[in-house]
């Protein structure tokens, strides 16, 4: 039985043309060649419209390298996938998640319309995921070469605008204290925060490296690291933290061994977590919009990209700004802020 995607192919115009033109669509801008070409194609492949309580409702696959566990303590994940849900729920459009950790994914997504996958995943992954359908986008996720449909937050120019900011208040040691993520068992993935932090103080003459740390995006992390650069006997005036869970551990830290923030030291987090304004002081951080990233995305998937034509498909990455949202965690530096 011929299908709308046999017709799109024939006829030389999306599937979602198609499927417009044959419920008669009057807002759908195509000429009249175009429309009749269509019609005689799903006529001689004597196509048949299933009725309409057979209409099939679009299903949107959402593929998460977290556990669920995972998931619920990493509120900038958790944005991601509320942003894909509150999208496809205002669209009656259904959500299938999966997750790496089960055992048969590729099973659980088999049939969805359109692909998002969330977080870092290796070359064998992807493939696994093309198998699945050719209509994907991942989120989160930057390669050196455009190979496929992603969108990206602006690390670059979000590090420079905390480094600018830190000197313009006179810091001329800072610190960044990060985390690693794997895309596989023994390859790490390119933090490009941590790159455009550690170049951009060299070319300013910041002294950056007896205080660059990196384990994991946690607020446990943050708290040890911190603890380990109060031991070593000396601190920066500053620190550029690479998550807000990670900055909130440091403070603490900072509280427990008499510092005050930021008379003493000052910090600046990333992401802008619900709690990152109730922290105490409320803490300066880059706005990251995790949760529009997924909105975007199940638009993407959902719309945009069945709209275009054929041949004019091609990979897209698409960088979205970031915001420096200053609050009460920066100031001048202090000349003598070591115990």
């Amino acid at each position: 039985m011929a299908t709308i995607k046999d017709i799109a192919a024939k006829a030389g115009v999306s599937s979602a043309t198609v499927s417009r033109i044959l419920n008669q669509d009057d807002t759908l801008s195509v000429t009249d060649e175009t429309r009749n070409r269509v019609l005689k194609i799903a006529d001689d492949l004597k196509y048949h419209k299933k009725g309409k309580g057979a209409s099939k409702r679009t299903t949107i696959g959402v593929f998460q390298w977290y556990s669920l566990f995972q998931e619920l303590e990493d509120p900038y994940y958790q944005n991601i996938r509320v942003g894909i849900e509150k999208y496809c729920a205002d669209q009656n459009i259904e959500v299938i998640r999966a997750f790496q950790s089960d055992p048969d994914y590729t099973k659980t997504l088999s049939g969805v319309d359109g692909l998002i996958c969330i977080g870092k995943f290796a070359p064998r992954d992807i493939k696994a995921f093309e198998q699945i359908t050719d209509n994907i986008i991942f989120i989160d996720m930057r390669t050196s070469r455009i190979s496929f449909n992603n969108i990206v937050l602006d690390f670059h120019q979000s590090v420079i605008d905390v480094i600018d900011y830190l000197t313009e208040l006179g810091h001329r040691e800072i610190g960044y204290l990060g985390g690693k993520e794997y895309i596989d068992e023994d390859t790490v993935y390119f933090e490009q925060r941590k790159e455009t932090f550690m170049n951009y103080c060299r070319n300013l003459g910041i002294r950056y490296e007896p205080y660059l740390m990196e384990e994991e995006f946690s607020a446990e992390s943050g708290y040890q690291m911190m603890n380990r650069l109060i031991e070593n006997g000396t601190l920066p005036t500053a620190v550029f933290a690479a998550s807000d869970p990670i900055a909130i551990g440091a403070m603490r830290s900072l509280y427990e061994h008499g510092y005050k923030i930021p008379d003493d030291i000052s910090i600046i987090g990333f992401d802008d977590i619900s709690v990152a304004e109730f922290s105490n002081p409320p803490l300066t951080t880059v706005h990251a919009p995790s949760e529009y990233m997924g909105e975007y995305a199940a638009n993407f998937v959902a719309k945009l990209y069945n709209e275009v034509p054929s041949e004019y498909k091609t990979p897209v990455r698409l960088t979205l700004p970031c915001t420096l949202v200053k609050r009460k965690t920066c100031g001048k530096p202090r000349k003598n802020c070591r115990r």
